[in-house]
C-alpha cells in the first residue's frame, strides 16, 4: 500500500501537473471504484483544480468551489501520468481522470478491487475521510507520545494504526522500528521516556529519508514502480537476508494479510518472536534465539545427509 513517502511524492508530482487544470473528464472502467454519488460527476467535471493534498494515505484532489476527489490507492492501487485522453489499460485499468494537461491513469492489480474514489462535497465532509492520526512532522515528542500511549497496544500495531498516527503503513512501520531498535510486539505503555524519544526521532528520520529517495528516483518525472518492497529497505521485505547493521538473518511474525520484519540481534535482544502458525505448527521445537535456530537446521540437514 502506498504510505506517506510514496502518497508525498504523488502529490508533488500531481500538484505540478495539474493545479491550474480543469477536470474535463472522469472515465470509470469499473462503475465499484466510484463509492459516492453525492456531489454527482457532473457537479465535479469541467471544475478547475485548486489544489492537491495528502489525507492520511489518501490523495485529495481539491477542485474550485469546495468539490473534492478523494483517491485511496488501497493495497495495488497505483497511478499514472500520460498524454491527454490516454486508453484505459484492460484488466488492471480502473479509471481516468482527463485534464486540460494529460491524463492521470489509476490502476489495480490483483483480483482483489478495493482501491476507491469518493466525490465529496465541502471542507465537512472531506473531514470524515480524515481517520484523524496525526502527522509526525507536525507535532512535537509531547503529543507524539500522548498518542501513542493512549491506549495499550503493540508498536507495530499503534505505529500503523491510522487513528493515531498519519500515513505510515507495514512497510515504512517496519523501518521505523528497525532505526528505533524496538520490538514490534513491545507495547506502548512500557517504552521508556528514552525509548519514546527515540522512536519519534526514527519516525521522523525514516519518513524524511524515504520521500527525499523517492524525489530523487522520480528525478521530475511522474513516479513509477510505487512498491511496497525497496531496494534499500533494512528490513521490510527482506525476509532471511542480512540486517544491514549487525548482518543477522531478518526474521517475520506473519499475521494475515501482513508480514512483520524485524531484527532480532538490533531489535528483540536475539530473541525470536513466535509465528502464530510456525508456533502451533512446532510447538515446544520453537526456537527462542538465533543460536537454537541455527542447531536446528542444522540437526534438519544431519537428519538428512
Amino acid at each position: 500500500m502506498p504510505e506517506l513517502p510514496d502518497v508525498t511524492v504523488y502529490v508533488e508530482a500531481l500538484r505540478e501537473r495539474i493545479a491550474g487544470a480543469r477536470l474535463e473528464r472522469l472515465r470509470l472502467a469499473t462503475p465499484f471504484v466510484l463509492r459516492s454519488v453525492d456531489p454527482p460527476l457532473a457537479e465535479v467535471v469541467g471544475r478547475e483544480v485548486a489544489g492537491v493534498r495528502r489525507l492520511g494515505k489518501r490523495i485529495v484532489i481539491a477542485l474550485a468551489e469546495e468539490r473534492f476527489v478523494v483517491i485511496h490507492l488501497m493495497i495495488a492501487g497505483r497511478l499514472h501520468w500520460k498524454p491527454a485522453g490516454a486508453r484505459v489499460p484492460g484488466k488492471i485499468g480502473v479509471a481516468a481522470f482527463d485534464f486540460s494537461t494529460g491524463t492521470l491513469l489509476m490502476t489495480e492489480a490483483g483480483t482483489k478491487k478495493r482501491a476507491a474514489i469518493h466525490l465529496v462535497r465541502g471542507e465537512p465532509a472531506l473531514r470524515e475521510h480524515d481517520p484523524g492520526g496525526l502527522d509526525v512532522f507536525d507535532i512535537d515528542a509531547t503529543a507524539f507520545r500522548s498518542a501513542l500511549t493512549a491506549e495499550s497496544h503493540t508498536l507495530k500495531r499503534a505505529l500503523t494504526d491510522p487513528h493515531v498516527l498519519s500515513g505510515i503503513g507495514n512497510a515504512y512501520g517496519d523501518e521505523i522500528l528497525h532505526r528505533a531498535r524496538l520490538s514490534p510486539v513491545k507495547l506502548t505503555r512500557q517504552l521508556s521516556e528514552a525509548e519514546i524519544a527515540r522512536l519519534f526521532e526514527a519516525a521522523r528520520a525514516t519518513l524524511a529519508d524515504w520521500v527525499g529517495r523517492l524525489r530523487r528516483e522520480a528525478r521530475g518525472g511522474f513516479p513509477e514502480g510505487v512498491t511496497a518492497f525497496r531496494e534499500g529497505m533494512a528490513v521490510h521485505g527482506r525476509y532471511g537476508q542480512p540486517c544491514p547493521d549487525c548482518g543477522s538473518p531478518v526474521q517475520r511474525i506473519v499475521h494475515a494479510e501482513n508480514e512483520t520484519n524485524y531484527c532480532p540481534t538490533c531489535q528483540t535482544g536475539g530473541r525470536l518472536l513466535a509465528d502464530r502458525a510456525l508456533s502451533r505448527l512446532l510447538k515446544a521445537d520453537w526456537p527462542r534465539t538465533l543460536e537454537e535456530m541455527e542447531q536446528h537446521v542444522a540437526q534438519r540437514r544431519g537428519g538428512h545427509s
